[in-house]
């Protein structure tokens, strides 16, 4: 029986959160670190890449009549009042 693949973004957070717990550690060395850090700016571009193509198509999705009938996505959690 073949084991169901998993999505692309889902496996690279992983990747990702792994990077972190073992940076969070503090037990590799200098060189170990920097490798994993290396590992973890790769990783976070390609959620990135995924994330972008992922929005292009709900972008295009939500086209009508070759017009755009959405707004853009605002984040509301990252603004602060004044």
């Amino acid at each position: 029986m073949a084991t169901k693949k998993k999505p692309e973004l889902e496996q690279a957070l992983e990747e990702l959160e792994s990077v972190v717990e073992q940076l969070e550690r503090g037990d590799m060395s200098l060189d170990e670190s920097l490798k994993a850090f290396e590992q973890g700016v790769r990783l976070t571009r390609q959620c990135q890449t995924i994330l972008s193509a992922a929005e292009q198509k709900v972008q295009q999705l939500i086209e009508l009549n070759g017009e755009l009938h959405g707004e853009p996505f605002h984040d509301d959690t990252t603004d602060t009042p004044a």
